[in-house]
């Protein structure tokens, strides 16, 4: 069956004997044949990441024949990524997971040839590793890589497929703003900006089921064939979402959101996404409200003391109502320590959530076992609570 795109790439000029066997079972299938086997032979694919979600993608990408596979990761394996990160095992536990990935296909499928990218993804070399690849395949486990990738995507006009998980449930969709339909979309049409600091816990914080991987994983596979040899409907404009505990599978359409701005350029994306450190997001893990919450505090007349730790001359912009100054820096030098007060419990916000969270983890560590932040800060007010504010 045919889809809405044609096929991402040309076929190959033929396929060899070995090639026949090896793939007989996709040859068979009218939808796929000879012809949709040549293309997966031709396709270039790259792969962000090789954990979770990369690990199944890489192996089902290199059985099925994809003829030339990449690899981008700069972490080692660890022995916690064997419960779900199955190209990798024991013997691998300390080796960079891109070299172990690579020997992992080796034993799945020799004919792939798979190019290592032993580095971090940055806004630096995303563009020139993407060149080279017909598809991307983003199993990324961060709000940052992800806004990278899409963006870097968008700006060379190629498609990627995107897959997130986290405890029991999954999420796939693909992205493609230049996509031939016409119907083209990004990351950030589903998600315009990334969530608050410790508002969204990782996988390391709040775990996933192992098998969850697999599942999602091998949907984003379905996605990336169908791209590459012109078959079926693919996910884009609509968001595949999984529920392991009632086994449900939805989706959900996705529209183009109309106050997007074009994609000029690469950005700071840790800045952008208000990544903190460790200690941050395990402070914030546990100990963040949102400003509806922070509302309901006034509301019901709470005593306590909101401490804004951004800078002067940002407190003389927009000011929450009721809110004392005491700059991030302060606090985290101990300077501050002593002013606050110790017979009321202490919540802290910032512009967007990240320094309030650097703040929390200082406060905690002083013995502040009580202090909270908000995650959003000043912009999650203004845009939840009181709009008439100025933003910055």
């Amino acid at each position: 069956m045919a889809s809405g795109l044609p096929p991402l790439v040309e076929p190959a000029a033929e396929l060899t004997k070995d090639e026949v066997a090896r793939y007989s079972r996709h040859l068979i299938i009218p939808d796929v044949g000879v012809d949709g086997q040549k293309r997966l032979k031709n396709a270039k694919v790259l792969v962000v990441g090789a954990g979770g979600l990369g690990s199944p993608a890489l192996l089902y990408l290199a059985a099925a024949g994809v003829g030339t596979l990449g690899v981008i990761d700069f972490d080692v394996v660890d022995e916690s990524n064997l419960q779900r990160q199955v190209i990798h095992g024991v013997s691998d536990v300390g080796k960079p997971k891109a070299v172990s990935a690579k020997e992992s296909i080796a034993e799945i499928n020799p004919l792939v040839d798979v190019i290592v990218h032993q580095d971090q993804l940055t806004s630096d070399n995303a563009l020139d590793v993407f060149r080279g690849y017909d598809l991307i395949v983003d199993g990324t486990d961060n709000f940052a890589t992800r806004y990278l990738v899409n963006d870097a995507a968008v700006l060379l006009g190629k498609p990627y497929v995107w897959g997130s998980i986290f405890r029991f449930e999954g999420q796939v969709s693909v992205f493609w703003e230049d996509a031939p339909n016409g119907q083209g979309l990004n990351y950030r049409d589903l998600y315009p900006e990334p969530p608050p600091p410790g508002m969204v816990p990782s996988c390391a914080e709040g775990g996933v089921l192992g098998v969850l991987c697999a599942s999602i994983g091998s949907v984003m596979v379905t996605e990336a064939i169908k791209l590459l040899t012109g078959i079926g409907e693919p996910l884009l404009g609509r968001l595949m979402v999984y529920d392991a505990l009632e086994m449900s599978y939805r989706t959900i359409k996705i529209r183009k959101d109309p106050e997007s701005k074009p994609i000029e350029g690469l950005i700071d994306y840790d800045a952008f996404c208000g990544v903190v450190s460790d200690d941050a997001q395990q402070a914030a893990a546990g100990s963040t409200i949102t400003p509806r919450e922070l509302k309901e505090k006034f509301d019901r007349g709470d005593d306590f003391a909101l401490i804004d730790v951004r800078e002067p001359h940002e407190y003389e912009i927009v000011k929450i109502s009721g809110s004392v100054l005491i700059p991030k820096d302060e606090i985290l030098s101990g300077a501050a320590l002593s002013t606050l007060p110790q017979d009321k419990p202490i919540v802290l916000h910032c512009k967007s959530g990240a320094r309030s969270a650097e703040a929390l983890a200082a406060l905690h560590k002083a013995g502040f076992k009580d202090a909270v932040h908000v995650g959003g800060g000043v912009l999650g007010w203004a845009r939840d609570i009181d709009p008439s504010l100025p933003t910055y």
